[in-house]
């Protein structure tokens, strides 16, 4: 169904959590005594008032709770670092006793303070925040575990990126790895009710998902969010096989030195040097020449630019085979897989896991929430903005009180769900700035349509009546010396607003074809994924294609307020999804049609495992798929395709010669000529899902 968020909703929602945590939204010294007889709700009242700022935060976790570190052992012996937060309750009468569920976060990144003394450093934001999932959980009764992955930090064993399952009945991975800690916790936490919650974000997000696999009898709920999931099809290091150069520069530079004994520092400080990441890393040069400079002690960089294609190594990677052929036989948690709309790293893999669990034995508790934020945004602010395009509400909050809560209070207390009721898919829709239910991602309702690009610049849902020649074609110039941007403004590093940037900068570009639709005269709305199929002509070997799918503002579009940066909203051409396709792996693609996402082999991924060249001058298809949108394109507005070749430094540059990109030569890089073919044989287009509206014509 499709919902919208109206006053009557939000008062419903509001008013059905409220209900629910009543005693969590009023301030007290201490929590009144409970009987242990009473019901689970009354039993697991909110320990104190309502959180309203780090400050408050720090407090109540340093007032009502109590710090241990432990050293938890898996079945091959190996101790894995742990700090567990238990609510505070000395002092209580022994038969008042409470019983909290315990929330487990796996992580290959910092769990500090250290100490059992040091409980929280207020002072960094950062902490408090991956303390819990959100605030208004602390002060709702859970014990709070953090966990270093094996390898990290003062856990012992060898750290591996994105570890392989075990091949044996004997080997460990991640799964077992959060049975055995849940095993754990429940035998040895005081005062657990026996169930426990995991989640994580990004990296912890890939060990949440994990912990689903062959679960834990305890393991009631699970919270795979913006999880980092398969890192050659389409999260943080590769989309479509292309190689996502500076954030993978950024990260490993920072994360991925080897630990030669156990230490609590977690990351390395780099410098840029250069106020500009567009003019360092072409002055850095290639991928192996970065890594020679600055990597060449880092496994995983090196292991990236030795399987530069997706190969034994890449497919040993991707958990996905894992959620749908999981058995089930043990614990069947609930699963809420969150991501957002505009995340520049992990919006794949929260698509790709909420599908993978979909079709696996855990579907009938499996559901998604995709918002309006960037990476983590929705535990990291307002989630109101990014960039100069607004939300309307401040949609964290929203997600946090509404969904995030009663979701991890209904799986591991026993609550009823706010609303009255369980929701598949929580989708915010951009454009018209309303949260959306559906009982199915894609919306059921959602058709296949055709956006074909059109002579003079047009894009139309009627396909072209030219014959094939000089006039059914565009053409541009591709210099990799001359890379286009990934955005107009200047950064020192990737900054995620680019992905709702204006892309006026672009369409000024010779070597960029736009295509845009008629003003629209009716509302329309894209609800689910959107595929790119185009026939090209190219004069070298290899070449990048990247489209674009953008939101023209007309003229008379209102400028945000506040407005500090002194934006004009009038033409503003907003990004709503962009993707590329490394050309050399082209022969790829969904199977079964657009919408038949919900299959054991969601990818056709042969393209990608055996590279081909183009054969210069040859038309060929290229066709790949961009990740879902939910975006409506108000009356007034017009829809447009930006197609191009390079997009730096978000993207290395292909030399475009068929050859091994990590290893290419200077000489290897050339200028070449890109066509793209828009006539009645041979079309060029947008398959695309509508969810309301009627496309233009």
């Amino acid at each position: 169904m499709r919902v919208p968020r109206s006053s009557c909703l939000f008062v419903a929602v509001l008013g059905a959590l409220a209900a629910a945590t009543s005693a969590g939204c009023a301030a007290s010294a201490a929590p009144p005594p409970v009987s242990p007889n009473a019901a689970p709700a009354e039993r697991d009242a909110p320990l104190t008032g309502e959180i309203k700022d780090d400050a408050e935060l720090a407090r109540v976790i340093r007032e009502h709770y109590t710090k241990y570190e432990r050293e938890i052992p898996m079945r091959d012996g190996v101790t894995l670092h742990t700090e567990v937060f238990v609510p505070k309750v000395a002092g209580r009468d022994p038969a008042h006793v409470r019983h909290f569920p315990i929330l487990l976060t796996r992580t290959p990144y910092s769990v500090a303070p250290y100490g059992v003394d040091n409980v929280v450093d207020g002072n960094n934001a950062r902490m408090l925040r991956r303390f819990a999932p959100s605030p208004g959980l602390v002060a709702s009764g859970y014990t709070f575990v953090h966990q270093a992955v094996r390898g990290r930090l003062l856990s012992g064993g060898p750290f591996v990126d994105v570890r392989p399952p075990a091949t044996t009945g004997t080997g460990i991975d991640e799964a077992t790895d959060a049975y055995d800690t849940i095993d754990w916790l429940v035998k040895n936490v005081p005062e657990n009710n026996g169930k426990v919650g995991l989640w994580g974000i990004s990296y912890p997000g890939f060990y949440a998902a994990q912990a689903a696999i062959n679960a834990h009898p305890a393991l009631a709920a699970v919270s795979p969010q913006a999880p980092v999931t398969e890192w050659f099809l389409g999260d943080d290091f590769h989309h479509n096989g292309a190689f996502f150069y500076a954030d993978s520069f950024d990260f490993y530079v920072n994360f991925g030195r080897p630990r030669p004994e156990p230490t609590t520092k977690s990351k390395w400080e780099f410098d840029h040097t250069q106020a500009d990441v567009y003019d360092y890393f072409l002055a850095l040069g290639t991928p192996e020449q970065a890594g020679k400079k600055y990597l060449a002690n880092v496994p995983f960089w090196n292991d990236l630019l030795d399987h530069g294609s997706y190969d034994a190594f890449w497919r040993a990677r991707d958990p996905r085979p894992r959620y749908v052929q999981n058995t089930g036989k043990t614990g069947k948690p609930a699963v809420l897989t969150v991501g957002g709309w505009f995340d520049a790293e992990d919006l794949y893999g929260a698509l790709a896991t909420y599908r993978a669990f979909e079709a696996g034995p855990l579907s009938p508790h499996n559901s998604l929430v995709m918002g309006p934020w960037r990476h983590g945004g929705w535990a990291r602010n307002d989630g109101d903005r990014l960039g100069a395009v607004s939300f309307g509400q401040k949609t964290s909050a929203f997600y946090q009180q509404m969904i995030e809560a009663p979701f991890f209070e209904r799986a591991l207390k026993g609550r009823a769900a706010a609303p009255g009721k369980e929701v598949e898919a929580w989708i915010f829709e951009t454009g018209t700035n309303e949260w959306r239910q559906y009982d199915h991602w894609p919306p059921k309702g959602a058709r296949e349509e055709i956006l074909y690009f059109r002579e003079n610049g047009g894009l139309s849902s009627a396909p072209p009546a030219m014959a094939a020649g000089p006039e059914g074609r565009d053409s541009y110039v591709s210099d990799p010396s001359k890379p286009i941007p990934y955005r107009a403004a200047l950064s020192e590093r990737i900054d995620e607003d680019y992905m709702s940037d204006d892309q006026r900068f672009a369409a000024r570009r010779p070597d960029v074809l736009l295509y845009q639709s008629p003003a629209l005269t009716t509302e329309v709305t894209l609800d689910g994924p959107i595929e790119a199929l185009l026939k090209v002509a190219v004069t070298g070997t290899d070449a990048d294609f990247i489209v674009k799918v953008i939101d023209v503002y007309p003229e008379n579009a209102a400028d945000p307020e506040p407005n500090p940066l002194r934006v004009r909203m009038g033409g503003y051409q907003q990004l709503v999804r962009a993707e590329v396709m490394r050309g050399k792996f082209r022969s790829s693609g969904r199977p079964h049609g657009l919408l038949a996402t919900n299959t054991k082999e969601p990818e056709d991924i042969s393209g990608l495992m055996q590279p081909k060249p183009f054969i210069p001058g040859e038309e060929t298809l290229v066709r790949f798929a961009l990740p879902d949108v939910a975006h409506t394109f108000r009356t007034g507005h017009r829809i447009a395709v930006q197609v191009q070749s390079t997009w730096f430094p978000l993207i290395d540059r292909n030399p475009q010669t068929f050859c091994d990109i990590y290893r290419a030569k200077p000489s290897d890089y050339k200028v070449a000529t890109h066509t793209l073919l828009r006539n009645a044989q041979t079309p060029s287009f947008l398959r695309v899902t509508v969810g309301a509206g009627v496309l233009p014509r």
